[in-house]
């Protein structure tokens, strides 16, 4: 009747919980060895350093892009928020070596769903860095985001994002 006990929902409206792609440590993008990436000019996010060679969905929703070259996808969310992720610092130029995908553009994934794997050790051998950012392109959609750091796996939570409604 007073509904004293019930959770004020507008509080936890329009947040999208975005988990770790990566299992191993995120860290600010800012310290991701690209300008672009570090600067935000893509849009906000985190940097990762993975223990496992392998990139996972951080959420529901659907494959927009998968480069050819392997090295990045861009997914959008359920709630519509659109991802880059991104493996390692100019390995679009190992021309898809080392990297095998598990889905393809149109794909629809939920979180934690194997989306390519990736050799490390050829990724330190030819490659500018093996850190790998993840960012959120549209950022005209985000009222608010925090973000987690530290070491991570698949069902940790990076990022809170508040949606504008």
């Amino acid at each position: 009747m007073f509904n004293i006990f019930k959770k004020n929902k507008n509080e936890e409206d329009n947040v999208v919980e975005v988990k770790s792609p990566f299992i191993g440590k995120c860290f600010e993008v800012k310290d991701i060895p690209d300008e672009v990436f570090a600067s935000n000019m893509m849009g906000e996010g985190v940097g990762f350093s993975s223990k496992d060679g392998i990139l996972y969905s951080p959420l529901e929703g659907e494959i927009i892009q998968v480069f050819p070259t392997k090295h990045a996808v861009v997914m959008r969310s359920v709630e519509g928020l659109e991802i880059l992720l991104h493996i390692g610092i100019d390995t679009v130029e190992m021309k898809g070596e080392g990297f095998e995908a598990f889905v393809n553009s149109g794909a629809k994934v939920k979180a934690g769903d194997k989306l390519i794997s990736f050799d490390l050790n050829l990724i330190n051998e030819k490659a500018k860095s093996n850190l790998s950012p993840m960012v959120i392109t549209n950022k005209e959609i985000i009222e608010h985001i925090e973000f987690n750091y530290g070491e991570v796996d698949t069902n940790s939570v990076i990022a809170r994002v508040k949606i504008k409604k």
